[in-house]
C-alpha cells in the first residue's frame, strides 16, 4: 500500500468515523429511554471512556462500506455499525481486565478499570454487550423485523460461546497447553475474526442481498480477519507500545502461541500478500463499488499499530 493509498484510505475511514461518533455519543448519554429507571452517571462515564476513546473503526467501515455495496449505507447501517462498535468495545474492556491480559493503555489512554475500577469496567462492558443488542432490535433501526432479528441471531452467533468469548477462553488456555497451526487458526477465527466476519456480512444482511453476496461478503471477512490478527501478532513483536497505544511484546512473554512464533516475521509477511489477494478475488464480482473494500484489505495486512 503506497503512502498516497493509505493516506486516501484513512481519510475514507475518518469520513465513516464522524457519524458514527456523533451517533455513539448519542447512544451513551444519561438521558433514559422507555423501559429503563436510571443511568448512573459513573457507569455511563466508564462507558464513554471505553468507547469513545479514539480507535480506527475499522469494524464499522467494515459495515457501512458492505452495505454500500448494494446502495444500504444509510441510517440502519449507521446504527448496525455502532452496535457492533458496541460490542468490540466491550470485548476490549473485559480483555484489558486483570484477570484475562492485565493491560494498563488502551489506544493510548488509561484502560476502564484503570481510569474507574474493575468492578465499574466489568459493569461498563455488561452494559454494552446488552446495548448492541437494544440497537439492533430498536425500530429505530429503520429495517424490517425479519432483518434486525437475522441482525441480532448473526451478531450473538460471532459474540458469544462458539467464537469471540470462545476463542478468549482458548487463548487463555494456550498460555497452559500450546496449541498446533490449526489450532491457532482456530483460536484467531474465533477471538479476532468472527466480529471482522460479521462486520462484512452485516451489510448484506441489512441490505436483504442475496444469500451468494452474503456468504462471498463473510469469506471475504474471514480472509481480513485473520490477516488483521496475523498483522496484530506481527506488531506485537516488533513495534513499541507508543506506536502501538499499548503495551506490546506481552504474547512473546507470556508463552503464547502465535502463527508469527511459530513460523517467523518473513513466513507472516507473505501470508498477509497471499491474504489480501484471497480477499480482492471475492470482491471481484461487485466490481469498482468494492474499491474501499479492497483497501480495507490492503491497510489492514499493512497497517502499523
Amino acid at each position: 500500500m503506497t503512502k498516497d493509498d493509505q493516506m486516501a484510505f484513512e481519510a475514507a475511514l475518518i469520513a465513516r468515523a464522524v457519524p458514527l461518533e456523533a451517533l455513539l455519543r448519542r447512544l451513551l448519554d444519561g438521558r433514559t429511554l422507555s423501559g429503563e429507571v436510571a443511568r448512573p452517571e459513573r457507569l455511563m462515564a466508564a462507558m464513554r471512556h471505553g468507547v469513545l476513546n479514539g480507535g480506527k473503526r475499522l469494524r464499522p467501515f467494515l459495515v457501512m462500506e458492505s452495505a454500500a455495496l448494494f446502495s444500504a449505507d444509510g441510517e440502519a447501517a449507521l446504527r448496525v455499525a455502532a452496535a457492533l462498535e458496541c460490542v468490540h468495545c466491550y470485548s476490549l474492556i473485559h480483555d484489558d481486565l486483570p484477570a484475562m491480559d492485565d493491560d494498563d493503555l488502551r489506544r493510548g489512554q488509561p484502560t476502564v478499570h484503570r481510569a474507574f475500577d474493575e468492578a465499574t469496567a466489568i459493569l461498563a462492558g455488561d452494559a454494552l454487550l446488552t446495548l448492541a443488542f437494544d440497537i439492533l432490535a430498536d425500530e429505530a433501526t429503520m429495517l424490517p423485523a425479519e432483518r434486525r432479528a437475522t441482525l441480532v441471531l448473526a451478531l450473538a452467533r460471532a459474540a458469544g460461546a462458539g467464537s469471540m468469548v470462545g476463542g478468549q477462553m482458548l487463548d487463555l488456555e494456550a498460555e497452559q497447553s500450546r496449541p498446533d497451526e490449526a489450532g491457532i487458526i482456530r483460536l484467531q477465527a474465533m477471538k479476532t475474526g468472527a466480529l471482522i466476519r460479521f462486520a462484512c456480512e452485516a451489510g448484506a444482511i441489512l441490505a436483504g442481498a442475496p444469500s451468494g453476496d452474503r456468504e462471498r461478503l463473510a469469506e471475504f471477512g474471514s480472509a481480513i480477519g485473520l490477516a488483521f490478527q496475523l498483522a496484530d501478532d506481527l506488531l506485537d513483536l516488533t513495534a513499541d507500545a507508543h506506536q502501538m497505544g499499548k503495551a506490546t511484546g506481552k504474547d512473546a512473554a507470556a508463552g503464547k502461541a502465535t502463527l508469527v512464533a511459530l513460523h517467523g516475521p518473513d513466513w507472516a509477511r507473505g501470508q498477509l500478500h497471499g491474504l489480501v489477494d484471497q480477499a480482492h478475488a471475492l470482491l471481484e464480482p461487485f466490481g469498482e463499488q468494492a474499491a474501499l473494500l479492497k483497501q480495507a484489505a490492503r491497510f489492514v495486512a499493512a497497517r502499523n499499530n
